[in-house]
């Protein structure tokens, strides 16, 4: 499993579980993507630490009245097959109640962000 779709199943399945918190290995596209869930409200909070010599992510998860944000996760991108989205094709998901989450060339940038940067990119996974 590739490490973006592994991150986001232990996000969803750790703010089912009621979880505060998550641990994730550290790298740059994780703690990119996370500043960018961050910003949208989809995580509390986002650290780097250190657990046994490895760096980690401790993310915090956000609920909505016990309720979690993050119920389920659609990896659009994967490995064996790239999607890139222009501008254009780029569209509310759920309604506005979800989000896409875009590599971009001006870096990993929401649905919203990027039509307002006016980029396109490598559409990596919508989350809701």
């Amino acid at each position: 499993m590739d490490p973006i779709s592994n991150m986001l199943i232990v996000m969803k399945n750790g703010s089912l579980a009621g979880k505060e918190s998550v641990l994730l290995p550290y790298s740059k596209i994780r703690n990119a993507i996370l500043e960018c869930l961050k910003q949208e409200g989809y995580v509390a909070s986002v650290a780097k630490k250190v657990r046994k010599d490895q760096p980690v992510l401790e993310v915090g998860l956000v609920y909505n009245e016990a309720k979690p944000k993050i119920t389920e996760v659609e990896r659009i991108s994967k490995q064996s097959k790239r999607v890139y989205f222009g501008m254009k094709d780029i569209h509310s998901v759920r309604s506005g109640s979800g989000l896409l989450v875009l590599s971009t060339p001006k870096g990993i940038l929401s649905g919203k962000a990027a039509r307002v940067e006016h980029v396109g990119g490598e559409a990596l996974f919508r989350i809701w």
